[in-house]
């Protein structure tokens, strides 16, 4: 269904192409995952298939690609679209229309279907996507998870022969993320779809997959084999295969079933052992990217939150315990005729980490941003540092509370990375080279004439993260940080965001990565439908919880293992 005969594909005037030597083929009706670190070309070899490639992004495209038997050389996207449904990184730039029904509709509208079949799909989509609800909805009243179903939605309705689907779960919190990849493997065995995706959370998609291609590094021919075969060498992989190649299990397994299976032995060696907490710039394992007995890995290429924990400045008041950084008590906003927070009750103190976790439109953003004075509250009050935040002028905020956005190209607008730090340095009222410096500290190899938007995703997140803490604010919200990042940069940003926490910051993340949460967090709070239903201990909260207990908990329960570097530092001390 799709070839790719010797292609490589070079952009501008780069001195090296971004992929080279891609000669596989992937067979009708199969679900093949792309995989591989940050930066190695995973987003060119889906963007040639749908003919993004070259006829958008522009480059230089050698060798040929054929879908459907049609040459996307010859073919622009929009002859292709019959044939294949596209969803990129960001669903914000796929949307065309104003609600979730119209959104739907509209490619069949383009491809000229008959209203009596175009009504049927709407219906059939709305109800496999659990969107009902949404169908008169504006699409920007919608949480980022919501806007990622939508487009999924939204070439489905299309019913191509080929979905291509870049980072699909990246916005998803955890149930609905299994619900799409369900969808999707009833297309591919039901109707013979053939589905090429990358996704950097394998946790949740590997089992899935038929095949698995890796790109190694940049530049690297592909590797193309059976997802356990792939993983065994793979240098990114979930933590349920790093805990398989930590207690030497062979195969390896792909899911939390397969490793319960073989985890009895590694439960006795474990029971009466209590998990330690890591030392702040320990150096903690990334799982798929550090030592080889745990996560095998090579670091990410081309990724760029720094080597290392770096020096970063203390919040602008002391930061202790004793300080509250954020005091909640019962809030509620309203957006629209929707009440996104009801009666919300939280204290956040310095040098604490609290993850926010809950289903998609539970209302995570709501709250960081009210904290951030975007939103009036509807009843009860909010205090930051002090401050009010919605009756606080945005440069005086800033010295209380930061926000990492979503989309960190949010929070970026210069034309290059010098222009970020000097209007971050004024914004701030901070030295000259302030921002600079933290930059240099986060990204040591990004030069200051580059442009936000040809850095990576990890990159631009360091690049927003730095911009954010020239400002020092005691209070450090981020919202999604780790979309778009490999398990090696996540493992570098949690070394960032915990000697954050040692200085005297407090963290606020709001996360649908169990796997980080169970990593980095203190303590997690739940929300649903605006209320906070769970508040406590990460331990506490997140093994009793089936939906947001990560992998590792999961395979040794009941014993309280979070993660894979808990568990090898366990096994190393007792050894």
């Amino acid at each position: 269904m799709i070839r790719f005969e010797q292609v490589s594909v070079t952009y501008g005037d780069a001195a090296a192409p971004a992929v080279q030597g891609i000669d596989l083929t992937v067979p009708e009706g199969e679900l093949c995952l792309l995989v591989g670190p940050s930066g190695v070309g995973k987003s060119t070899v889906l963007n040639a298939v749908c003919g993004l490639v070259p006829h958008f992004t522009g480059g230089t495209l050698r060798g040929r690609v054929t879908v459907d038997g049609r040459d996307t050389r010859t073919h622009k996207p929009r002859e292709l679209a019959d044939v294949v449904g596209t969803v990129g990184q960001d669903p914000s730039a796929h949307f065309v229309t104003d609600t979730v029904e119209d959104e739907l509709a509209y490619g069949m509208e383009s491809l000229g279907l008959a209203p009596d079949v175009m009504r049927r799909r709407v219906e059939e989509t709305l109800d496999l996507l659990g969107l009902a609800e949404l169908r008169d909805r504006a699409i920007t009243t919608l949480s980022g998870g919501q806007m990622q179903r939508v487009a999924i939605g939204s070439v489905l309705t299309t019913h191509p022969k080929v979905l291509v689907l870049d980072e699909p779960t990246s916005a998803l919190d955890p149930a609905a993320a299994e619900e799409v990849l369900s969808v999707l493997q009833r297309l591919v065995h039901d109707l013979g779809t053939t589905v090429l995706l990358a996704e950097h959370r394998l946790e949740r998609v590997v089992q899935y997959a038929d095949q698995v291609i890796l790109l190694p590094s940049p530049g690297a021919p592909p590797v193309m084999g059976a997802p356990a075969d792939i993983m065994a060498v793979s240098p990114v992989h979930p933590p349920v295969v790093a805990l398989g190649r930590l207690a030497h299990w062979s195969p390896l397994p792909l899911s939390v079933r397969d490793a319960r299976r073989k985890a009895a032995p590694l439960r006795e060696r474990l029971a009466g052992v209590r998990p330690q907490a890591p030392a702040v710039g320990g150096g903690t394992p990334a799982v798929g990217g550090g030592t080889p007995a745990v996560g095998g890995g090579t670091p990410a290429v081309g990724e760029g939150l720094g080597g290392g924990a770096p020096a970063v400045p203390a919040p602008a008041s002391a930061g202790s315990p004793a300080d509250v950084a954020a005091a909640v008590s019962g809030l509620s906003v309203r957006r629209g005729r929707i009440e996104a927070l009801h009666q919300v009750d939280l204290t956040v103190r310095g040098g604490e980490t609290l993850a926010l976790m809950g289903r998609n439109g539970a209302g995570k953003s709501t709250l960081l941003t009210t904290l951030l004075g975007m939103h009036p509250p509807a009843s009860g009050t909010v205090r930051v540092g002090g401050a009010t935040p919605h009756r606080t002028s945005p440069r005086d905020l800033l010295r209380h509370v930061g926000l990492v956005p979503q989309e960190p190209r949010d929070l970026l607008y210069a034309d290059n990375v010098a222009a970020e730090c000097t209007a971050a340095d004024q914004d701030a009222g901070a030295a000259a080279g302030s921002c600079r410096a933290l930059v240099t500290q986060l990204l040591p190899d990004v030069p200051d004439s580059v442009h936000p938007r040809d850095l990576s995703e990890g990159q631009r997140l360091a690049l927003a993260l730095a911009v954010v803490l020239t400002a020092r604010p005691p209070l450090l919200l981020l919202d999604e940080p780790t979309r778009g990042l490999d398990y090696a940069a996540k493992a570098r940003l949690i070394e960032v965001l915990r000697t954050l926490a040692a200085e005297g910051h407090a963290i606020i993340l709001a996360t649908h990565d169990v796997e980080l949460a169970a990593e980095l967090a203190d303590r997690v709070v739940i929300l649903a439908d605006g209320e906070i239903v769970a508040d406590g201990r990460t331990d506490e909260v997140v093994v009793s919880s089936p939906s947001f207990a990560p992998q590792v908990a999961k395979v040794l329960a009941p014993l309280p293992w979070l993660t894979v570097p808990q568990v090898a530092h366990a096994l190393e001390a007792t050894a």
